[in-house]
């Protein structure tokens, strides 16, 4: 078995700021066996959520002889990075279940990485509840500046003991136990995920899973393309949306030009569940395909005459622009010469420097007080 300390290297050439291991995944790893050891020891009896790089598994396996873990992450880049870490020292004994449901059903201990989204949470606590062993502990961890007690909060919906442990260094962990589910005396627990909200004056209902970007909202910068995307290459046929969070911009693409079709891409599990889902509330199912890819990177090259994106410039709590640098760039192989980019963005970004050199010439199409539309075209 390799040695454990070797599973915290930076291992991903292109990615050369990835950082692999931190306080916060070190603190789960120490304390999982002091909070339910028995589930250590039997084969499927562990979930891990949100493993941003692979550590949590392959800690756990490592470490403590897990098998069969059942990991659940949002985020493709986390789950390939799993995967590619866990070739490299040939370990196994992990799987990624299709649903929550069977995620959770009958496990004894869930390690979760806490992100910044209460939704998420909520969300993943409900599923581990409802379907999870009577006796399961659901062990929660983040880094301290971003930790709250409305997080404990979420958790009580849940779960009828919730406790939070001292700080260790920047990290702390916040420990779920009893589920109400499991509670003779309490209503079971009720599952309000996917929400599902019609928006009247754009006459479209939006669906979403906890913490997908823009919930059942409309996004402020989303409006602003929605408002002007009529416009964009009245001749394209197929069109894609880059990054398409709860799916409005590709459901409203399909909505109003019939004859095309569209492609909704996203890095994340739940904005593609999410679009799938507003593009079937919508009666546009059938013309939207939803693919899960990081920035469209498996999109064929000359594939569309339109990309829409609304780049996001967080990842998690740290601002960056690396997405959308990577989506201009992926934008630019699968647009046919002569396609356009229409991209919404924060106007103190300054991404038109980015987008001509990425795209090609590159217009203003409107600005407003904070959001600029523009448009790149291919050569």
């Amino acid at each position: 078995m390799p040695d454990f300390a070797d599973l915290f290297r930076r291992r991903d050439d292109d990615a050369p700021d990835l950082i692999a291991i931190d306080g916060t995944d070190r603190f789960l790893l120490d304390e999982a066996p002091h909070v339910h050891g028995d589930a250590l020891r039997q084969p499927g009896e562990v979930a891990v959520v949100d493993d941003r790089y692979g550590v949590l598994t392959l800690g756990l396996i490592t470490q403590y002889g897990a098998s069969n873990i059942r990991v659940v992450q949002d985020s493709l880049i986390g789950e390939r990075a799993l995967e590619a870490n866990a070739g490299t020292f040939g370990l196994r004994g992990f799987h990624h279940p299709d649903s929550l449901e069977e995620a959770f059903r009958n496990v004894r201990l869930v390690v979760l990485r806490l992100s910044k989204s209460h939704d998420r949470l909520d969300e993943i606590a409900r599923a581990v509840a409802r379907f999870a062993a009577p006796d399961v502990v659901l062990l929660c961890g983040g880094n301290v500046k971003y930790m709250n007690v409305s997080q404990n909060d979420v958790l009580r919906r849940s779960f009828g003991e919730v406790t939070a442990s001292r700080g260790r260094g920047k990290s702390r962990l916040l420990i779920a136990q009893d589920p109400l589910q499991a509670q003779a005396n309490r209503a079971a627990v009720t599952n309000p995920w996917p929400r599902s909200v019609h928006v009247d004056d754009l006459g479209m209902t939006l669906v979403a899973h906890g913490g997908v970007f823009g919930g059942t909202s409309l996004d402020r910068g989303t409006r602003v393309l929605l408002d002007v995307m009529d416009d964009a290459v009245p001749t394209a046929r197929t069109i894609v949306d880059l990054g398409c969070g709860n799916g409005v911009i590709a459901a409203a693409a399909a909505r109003r030009r019939p004859a095309v079709q569209v492609v909704a891409t996203d890095v994340s599990r739940i904005a593609v569940e999410s679009t799938r889902a507003t593009a079937e509330a919508n009666g546009v199912a059938h013309r939207v395909t939803v693919l899960r890819t990081d920035a469209g990177d498996e999109l064929p090259a000359g594939s569309a005459q339109l990309v829409l994106c609304n780049p996001p410039f967080h990842a998690d709590t740290t601002v960056t622009t690396d997405t959308a640098e990577a989506m201009f760039r992926n934008a630019a192989t699968i647009l046919q010469s002569g396609g356009e980019l229409w991209c919404v963005w924060n106007s103190h970004l300054r991404y038109r420097p980015l987008l001509e050199r990425a795209v090609g010439p590159t217009r203003q199409v409107t600005r407003t007080d904070r959001f600029t539309v523009t448009a790149s075209r291919r050569a």
